[in-house]
């Protein structure tokens, strides 16, 4: 559901996700390169918490995340991420020099929860979508309404296992949904 019982959006606008990228790469480490991770990768914060320097493969451009909410252990997916999250993961994680099982980001989900809502509350984000799920809506929303990414690409970088759960996301309303609109006029 990409909002509340209230009616409020419960997603980032691509707005709001630019600002929380530019304040994240202000942030000092470990928090800067896990905030980037999850804004660019959609994956959820669990998912995020359990990458090894090992998920991580330059040469191919992606993050390789598991799929936590599968019944079963061993669902992987590959997610493209750009060049700078790339660059600040092998330089700040010293990805060349670590072990492979090495964990990214040594915290408790908690505290990583505090940390993504101490940035979104700086930039200004609604509370009532100030959070890192938040930001995996958001990251749907955007991809398919403003960067007109397939629904199956979409589907397997967030690790659905129906396209229906997918769709939701093109079910955005507001400036999103002007945005659609505004394709078509053109």
């Amino acid at each position: 559901m990409l909002y509340d019982n209230a009616g409020n959006r419960k997603y980032l606008t691509a707005e709001e996700r630019n600002r929380f990228i530019g304040a994240a790469r202000g942030r000092p480490f470990p928090i800067n390169t896990f905030c980037l991770t999850l804004a660019y990768s959609g994956a959820r914060i669990s998912e995020v918490l359990a990458l090894k320097a090992g998920n991580v493969d330059i040469a191919a451009g992606v993050i390789v995340i598991e799929t936590l909410k599968k019944r079963r252990r061993g669902v992987f997916r590959q997610v493209p991420v750009p060049d700078v999250l790339l660059r600040k993961l092998v330089t700040n994680h010293k990805l060349k020099c670590s072990s492979p099982d090495q964990h990214l980001w040594p915290m408790s989900r908690t505290t990583a929860w505090k940390e993504v809502k101490a940035v979104m509350r700086d930039v200004g984000v609604a509370p009532h979508c100030a959070s890192p799920k938040g930001l995996r809506h958001a990251f749907g929303v955007v991809g398919i309404v403003t960067a007109s990414i397939p629904l199956n690409l979409m589907q397997r970088w967030l690790g659905h296992s129906r396209i229906e759960t997918t769709a939701i996301y093109a079910n955005a309303v507001g400036s999103e949904e002007r945005e659609i609109a505004l394709k078509m006029w053109r």
